[in-house]
C-alpha cells in the first residue's frame, strides 16, 4: 500500500472510531475518552453534532484519483457499516491545477435538483474510468445530464443562473478557512478535521 492509500484508509478508521465514540453508552462518555488518531477540533468551526448522528463533510477533488478511490471504498464502507447513523456531503474543492470548474458546478446543479450523488457518481467515472475531460464540450453534457435523469434545459438555465458557481465557490472558501491542503479532507461534525 502506499502513502497515500494509507492515509485514505486512517481517514476512514478516524471516521469509524468517531462513529463509535457518538454511539457509546452515556456512562462510558462521562470519563471524556481520549480519540485516538490524526485529526484536529477546530476552535473556530461550530459543532453540527447531532445525537445519534455523524455528518462528514467529504472536501474533494473530481480530478483527484485517491477522491474517486475514497469514493468507491471509503464512503460506501461508512454507509454499509452505519447506515442513517452516518451523512456524508460532499464539497468541491480543487487541487489538481489547470483544471475548469466545469464538474464541480454541474454538480452543485444537480444537487440543487436533487441528483447530486447521481452526478458526483457519473462525473468520477467519467473523468477517471473513461478517461473523457469533455464535460464542457455542450453534447457530451447533455448526455450526462440525461444519464442522471434530468431535463437537460432546465440543467442548463440552472447552470446560466450562476447560483451552481456561486455555492461551489462558497465550498471552496470553507475549505480554504479551514485550510484544507489535500484531498480527500474529511471534517467530522463541523469541527473536526481529518
Amino acid at each position: 500500500m502506499n502513502g497515500r492509500t494509507m492515509s485514505i484508509w486512517t481517514c476512514v478508521l478516524v471516521v469509524v472510531g468517531a462513529i463509535g465514540f457518538v454511539h457509546a453508552p452515556v456512562s462510558a462518555v462521562v470519563d471524556k475518552p481520549e480519540l485516538k488518531g490524526k485529526f484536529e477540533i477546530l476552535k473556530d468551526e461550530l459543532s453540527t453534532h447531532q445525537a445519534g448522528k455523524v455528518k462528514v463533510i467529504e472536501f474533494v477533488d473530481f480530478y483527484c484519483p485517491h477522491c474517486h478511490h475514497f469514493e468507491e471504498t471509503g464512503v460506501p464502507l461508512l454507509l454499509k457499516e452505519f447506515g442513517n447513523k452516518v451523512e456524508v456531503t460532499m464539497v468541491g474543492f480543487p487541487v489538481i491545477l489547470g483544471k475548469l470548474p466545469t464538474p464541480f458546478d454541474m454538480y452543485e446543479q444537480a444537487k440543487l435538483m436533487g441528483k447530486g450523488d447521481q452526478m458526483k457518481a457519473v462525473l468520477f467515472r467519467i473523468i477517471h474510468k473513461e478517461k473523457l475531460d469533455g464535460v464542457l464540450d455542450r453534447s457530451i453534457r447533455a448526455m450526462l445530464i440525461r444519464e442522471v435523469g434530468l431535463d437537460v434545459n432546465m440543467f442548463e438555465l440552472g447552470m446560466e443562473s450562476g447560483k451552481p458557481a456561486k455555492l461551489f465557490e462558497e465550498g471552496r472558501r470553507w475549505g480554504e478557512r479551514i485550510k484544507v491542503s489535500s484531498t480527500p479532507s474529511l471534517l467530522l461534525d463541523g469541527n473536526i478535521k481529518v
